[in-house]
């Protein structure tokens, strides 16, 4: 008796925050992560990556990516993987380019139009992924090759451009300072405060809710930590953008986004059934939880944001090219890896695919204005990509 007490001890976790932050790696890790990158890049760079100009062109240049890994993310959570969001992305790009300028079709229509195509592909391709239980690597990989020749063939191999302002907006479009002080915007540090304070309440909202229900909350001192990092990074980056040109469009499209789908993936009965989809999909199937449907309804998500996404794209460059899209989809797959998403399923959030997306997006801009190669970054890319998944694997096997 008198010696199992210090065993029991023992094998008790250890206490405070070095304890609290060895069995939470996986979540903050990556917050750890990018602070480093970005701090780095930034004495590298003599201070060009955070001055605002450089941060407005980070979102604009990492739109497409963060809405693609958002679906992305529930696929692979699911227990799938789509190739083809890189090629369908380009093939929607192009369909815009021809109904626009070519067929003059309306603006507001052409957009409709076009996300009503991704949700059909999505559906065409989850419909042999589900009901078929064809392997979806097998299904997506078809996708990526028909929709790129596809792609090739709307546009007769060249270039259809430009777009009128009006779908230029979508991607290249800055939300207006409604208080006319102009700068700094005042409505971007107003939509900053809010969000900050919104950051900051729903953390203690999470805090009290634990400690009613007797669920272990991290340490206080950290929350406290944790939040004034968080707030504080929302803070600054608002106040850079609001010297700029305010808030870009975009970034309002992707925070929307990203809050829709913390929620749905965390807070709804359908988003724990894909996790337990991707968990183990034959107890899943025996609990009641339609599989097959939720398998579908995942590619059809993820039909509709790369359809999004190249709309966006398109209005980016404000035109549509057949190498649109090309390899897109390695980044939008790194980029969920390497927030924390599982290889086999089950496992990842939202918050972790887009701060994972922030990484490769800071990694490619610190690397370009340090002047670095594409081969060389290409090389630097694979090796995070391999670092990430090996922490995933060395985790599991640490658990088991």
């Amino acid at each position: 008796m008198t010696n199992s007490a210090p065993q029991d001890q023992a094998a008790k976790p250890e206490n405070g925050i070095a304890g609290y932050l060895a069995g939470h790696l996986r979540e903050y890790g990556l917050l750890f992560a990018l602070i480093a990158i970005m701090v780095f890049f930034q004495i590298v760079t003599n201070g060009t990556l955070l001055k605002p100009v450089n941060i407005t062109n980070l979102f604009l240049q990492n739109s497409y990516i963060i809405i693609m890994a958002l679906g992305m993310l529930v696929v692979i959570v699911g227990g799938n993987i789509d190739l083809s969001v890189g090629s369908v992305m380009g093939f929607i790009g192009a369909l815009a380019a021809v109904m626009i300028v070519n067929w003059e079709v309306p603006v507001g229509l052409t957009i409709l139009a076009c996300l009503v195509v991704g949700i059909l592909i999505g559906a065409a391709q989850g419909y042999w992924v589900a009901y078929w239980k064809i392997p979806s690597f097998i299904v997506t990989l078809a996708g990526m090759l028909v929709f790129r020749g596809l792609s090739l063939w709307l546009l007769e191999g060249q270039s259809v451009g430009p777009f009128p302002k009006t779908f230029q907006l979508l991607s290249t479009g800055f939300v207006p300072d409604v208080f006319g002080v102009g700068r700094p915007n005042a409505t971007a540090l107003a939509v900053g405060i809010i969000a900050a304070g919104a950051s900051v309440w729903m953390g203690l909202r999470k805090r009290a809710r634990n400690k009613a229900y007797g669920i272990e909350d991290e340490p206080t001192a950290f929350f406290i930590a944790r939040n004034v990092i968080v707030a504080g990074a929302l803070l600054f980056v608002i106040y850079k953008l609001s010297t700029f040109r305010g808030l870009p469009n975009v970034l309002i499209t992707m925070g929307i986004l990203t809050i829709i789908y913390a929620f749905l993936t965390e807070q709804t009965t359908i988003g724990r059934r894909i996790y337990a989809l991707g968990g183990n999909e034959k107890a899943a199937k025996l609990s009641g939880i339609p599989t097959e449907r939720l398998t579908f309804l995942t590619f059809v998500n993820m039909g509709l944001l790369a359809a999004l996404a190249g709309l966006i794209f398109a209005a980016r460059l404000n035109t549509a090219t057949p190498k649109a899209g090309f390899a897109v989809e390695l980044d939008v797959i790194a980029a969920v890896f390497i927030g924390g998403a599982s290889m086999s399923g089950g496992v990842g959030k939202i918050v972790g695919a887009v701060v994972g997306a922030f990484i490769m997006g800071v990694m490619n801009n610190g690397m370009s204005i340090m002047g670095i190669g594409i081969d060389y970054q290409q090389v630097i890319k694979g090796l995070v990509l391999l670092a990430a998944v090996i922490f995933d694997v060395y985790n599991k096997q640490k658990q088991g």
